[in-house]
């Protein structure tokens, strides 16, 4: 009934609800077309709560070809927020269910965009402190948008430690796991090592380390990422300027010398 009442009103609204795409306890997703837009977009609806409004904030705020794009944010009932945004088609997590492996020279430009994201976020002192593969879409053209910020932190300093314990616990870093106090931003650097390890090997990290072929650049830098001590881990903007993300560069160079 509550469903019904709310594509109902977004019709009201110029929005034609075609179906669900995710529900989850704290949001849905649904995918419509827009009279206002002309086009296919993503409407995630969620009662009006602090995660909600951190999401809203950041999405004002952010402006980056590989974070998703907003269109419009505004109230339904007084205790709903409805964020339009562009509609993708895909994810990491889906990409991977038609292969055991994500290939090598797709796994790099994927994160190496993922990566120019997440500097980017760290650079206005956001971090997102839930990356996982579900929040990392794929458009119709295979570019990566980076979504889901309502476990987002504005930093106030540096270091600016927390405990509150955010993230899927499959992507959480040991310090979070463990309550301790941690640096939100690098704990956002182990989420990236975690997404890359499950990539390139087919499985999340820590279950037979390592047993798998593997050039040396890229699993330097799962290990680089995947450092226990937070300290010892690098920024991201130094994950970018890592030699196995600069092969594609290097690539591109040639490619346009020979032509």
């Amino acid at each position: 009934q509550e469903r019904m009442e709310t594509d109902e009103a977004l019709r009201d609204l110029g929005y034609e609800v075609q179906r669900d795409l995710d529900g989850g306890d704290f949001s849905t997703v649904k995918l419509a077309k827009s009279k206002k837009y002309q086009k296919t977009v993503a409407l995630k609806i969620m009662q009006i709560d602090k995660h909600v409004q951190t999401e809203v904030s950041i999405l004002k705020r952010v402006k980056h070809p590989h974070i998703i794009s907003v269109l419009d944010i505004f109230e339904m009932a007084g205790r709903l927020v409805c964020i339009v945004m562009e509609a993708a088609p895909s994810d990491l997590e889906k990409a991977k269910k038609f292969q055991s492996v994500i290939p090598t020279d797709q796994a790099r430009t994927w994160f190496s965009q993922l990566v120019s994201a997440v500097v980017y976020l760290h650079k206005q002192n956001i971090a997102h402190r839930d990356l996982k593969c579900e929040n990392v879409l794929l458009t119709a053209d295979n570019q990566v948008k980076l979504i889901d910020f309502g476990f987002g932190r504005f930093s106030r300093g540096f270091p600016d430690l927390t405990r509150e314990f955010c993230c899927t616990p499959a992507y959480a870093a040991p310090e979070v796991l463990l309550k301790r106090p941690y640096d939100p931003k690098k704990a956002d650097v182990w989420s990236l090592g975690v997404i890359l390890y499950w990539m390139v090997v087919g499985r999340l990290p820590f279950q037979n380390w390592f047993d798998f072929p593997l050039e040396e650049p890229c699993r330097d830098l799962i290990s680089y990422m995947l450092r226990y001590y937070y300290l010892m881990r690098p920024s991201a903007k130094k994950v970018a300027q890592h030699p196995w993300l600069q092969m594609k560069r290097e690539l591109q160079v040639n490619h346009h010398t020979r032509v």
